[in-house]
C-alpha cells in the first residue's frame, strides 16, 4: 500500500489489548494504536483509521453505542466487535447495523481476526488505488485527457466511450497488443455512474488456468489444500463497479461454460461453498484476437460470444493514427522528464521524422518505452534521432545501440526503481504498471532493488 494500514484497538483489558496490538503489528505495513475507552477512540477518529477492533463492553459505553458514533463520523470504516460472551441476538443486531464482523474471545479469535484484517486491507488497497487514479485523472474521466489523439479514428473512439458510459451495457474491446484497451475500459468506468466503485482488471492470459477459477469466483476456507481462509473472487470485489477481463479469448472452454452461467444468473458460488452470492458489475472484455474466428474454430463458445459482444469497440493501431504519434511522443517525454526530475527535453526534427516512419508493431506501449529511454540517453535538451532505440528491420539483428522492447522496458523499470529507493508500489504507480510485474522481475533477477556496491 502507498500509505500504512491504520488499525485502532479499543480494549480496556490490559493483557488482551496488548495481545491484539502485538499480533496485528506483525505486519510491517500496519500502524496499530490502542485505546482503553470509547472517549479516547472518538477523540482520535480524525486520524481516519482503516479498521477498528471494538471491545463490546467498555467502561464508558456499550459496543453498539460506540459503533453508531464511529459510523456517523467515519462512514464505511470496518468495525470488528469482539465480545467476551457468545450472544447470537447481539451478533445479529450488530451485523445488521453495519459491523464488519463479530468475534467471541476464544482460542480461534486471533487467527480469525488476522484473516479478516487481511481481507479488509485488500479492500482498502483497491479503494486507494481507484481513488489515486481518480485524483490523477479527475472525478469524471474525460476521454480527451485519457486517450490523446486528433485522428478521426480516435475521435470516433471518444464518442463510443461516452455512449458506453451512459449505460451498463457490456463492452467488448478489440485491438492489437499495446493499443490501450485497458485505458479504454478505465475511461468507460470513470465516466460512468460507477466511477466511485471498484475497477477490477484481470488478465486472463497472465493467470495459470488451474488458478483462474478461484481468482474469478473465490473460494471457501478448506475448499482445497492451502485454502486457509475464505477469499472473495474478482466478481465480488468488483461489485457495484466494473470488471475488466483482458485477453478473454485465452479462457478455456470449461471455464467459459462456468462464466456464462454466472453471468446469466448474476450470482456466483465460491469454490467449496453452496451459497450463491449476488453481484452487480459492468463487464468489459478485451482481446487482440478475432473472437468470431475463435468461435468458428471451436475455441470459444458461441453463446458466451453473444453474451459478451454488447457494444463492440475497436482501438486503432498506432500506425494508422498519423500525426498522433508525435502528439503522444511529446506528451510521454514531458511526463517522463517531470516525474524523474530530468531537464526538459524535446525531439529533434530528424527524430520526429523517424517516429512518423516507424510502423510501431508494439503500438502506443512501444512508443512510450522508446521515447522514455531516449530521454534517458539524451545528452542535452534535444533527443537526437540516433538516440531512438528503433528497430528498422524487425527480422534483422539490430545494431548494438538499438535495444529490444523488453530491454527498453527493463531499463526504464530499473532506473525508476532505483530512484524510488526500491519502493515497488511507488515505482508501479509512477510507471502505471502492475506491482506483480516488478516483483516477478526482482525474483527472476532481471532488475535489482538496490544499487550494487
Amino acid at each position: 500500500m502507498t500509505s500504512p494500514f491504520q488499525i485502532f484497538v479499543v480494549e480496556d483489558n490490559e493483557w488482551y489489548g496488548e495481545l491484539l496490538v502485538h499480533r496485528l503489528s506483525q505486519n510491517s505495513d500496519h500502524v496499530v494504536r490502542r485505546f482503553t475507552t470509547a472517549a479516547e477512540c472518538l477523540e482520535h477518529l480524525g486520524d481516519r483509521p482503516d479498521l477498528i477492533t471494538l471491545d463490546y463492553s467498555l467502561p464508558d459505553a456499550k459496543g453498539e453505542q460506540l459503533m453508531r458514533q464511529i459510523q456517523a463520523r467515519l462512514p464505511g470504516v470496518a468495525v470488528i466487535v469482539i465480545s467476551g460472551q457468545e450472544d447470537v441476538s447481539t451478533a445479529v443486531t450488530l451485523l445488521r447495523e453495519g459491523a464488519y464482523d463479530y468475534l467471541v474471545k476464544n482460542d480461534d479469535t486471533l487467527p480469525r481476526l488476522w484473516n479478516i484484517v487481511g481481507k479488509v486491507e485488500q479492500q482498502v488497497r483497491l479503494r486507494r488505488e481507484n481513488e489515486l487514479l481518480r485524483q490523477q485523472i479527475g472525478a469524471r474521466y474525460a476521454p480527451a485527457q485519457a486517450i490523446l489523439g486528433e485522428h478521426p479514428s480516435v475521435k470516433q473512439l471518444h464518442g463510443l466511450i461516452a455512449k458506453a458510459a451512459r449505460t451498463s451495457i457490456t463492452v467488448s474491446i478489440s485491438g492489437e497488443t499495446g493499443t490501450g484497451k485497458e485505458l479504454v475500459a478505465r475511461a468507460i468506468h470513470f465516466q460512468s455512474t460507477r466511477a466511485k466503485r471498484p475497477f477490477i482488471a484481470v488478465n486472463m492470459a497472465a493467470i495459470p488456468r488451474e488458478l483462474l477459477e478461484s481468482e474469478l469466483f473465490g473460494y471457501e476456507k478448506g475448499a482445497f489444500t492451502g485454502a486457509a481462509a475464505r477469499r472473495i473472487g474478482r466478481l465480488e470485489e468488483a461489485n457495484g463497479g466494473t470488471l475488466f477481463l483482458d485477453e478473454i479469448a485465452d479462457l478455456d472452454l470449461a471455464l467459459q461454460a462456468k462464466l456464462l452461467r454466472v453471468l446469466q444468473e448474476r450470482e456466483v458460488t465460491r469454490i467449496g461453498g453452496n451459497q450463491p452470492v449476488p453481484f452487480d458489475v459492468r463487464l468489459v472484455v478485451a482481446t487482440h484476437r478475432d473472437l468470431l474466428a475463435e468461435v468458428q474454430a471451436g475455441r470459444f463458445r458461441e453463446d458466451l460470444y453473444y453474451r459478451l459482444l454488447g457494444l463492440p469497440i475497436t482501438v486503432p493501431p498506432l500506425r494508422q493514427r498519423g500525426q498522433d504519434v508525435l502528439l503522444l511522443a511529446d506528451s510521454f517525454v514531458r511526463e517522463f522528464c517531470a516525474q524523474n526530475n530530468l531537464a526538459s527535453c524535446r525531439l529533434s526534427d530528424e527524430a520526429r521524422r523517424m517516429l512518423l516512419a516507424h510502423p510501431f508493431p508494439g503500438n502506443v506501449r512501444e512508443l512510450k518505452a522508446v521515447v522514455e529511454l531516449a530521454a534517458v540517453l539524451a545528452d542535452g535538451e534535444i533527443i537526437q534521432a540516433e538516440q531512438l532505440p528503433l528497430r528498422q528491420n524487425l527480422t534483422a539483428t539490430p545494431p548494438l545501440h538499438m535495444m529490444s522492447l523488453k530491454v527498453q522496458t527493463t531499463a526504464i523499470i530499473q532506473k525508476c526503481l532505483l530512484e524510488m529507493k526500491g519502493d515497488v508500489l511507488a515505482t508501479a504507480a509512477r510507471l502505471d504498471i502492475g506491482k506483480s510485474t516488478i516483483y516477478r522481475m526482482l525474483k527472476d533477477k532481471e532488475i535489482i532493488a538496490e544499487p550494487s556496491n
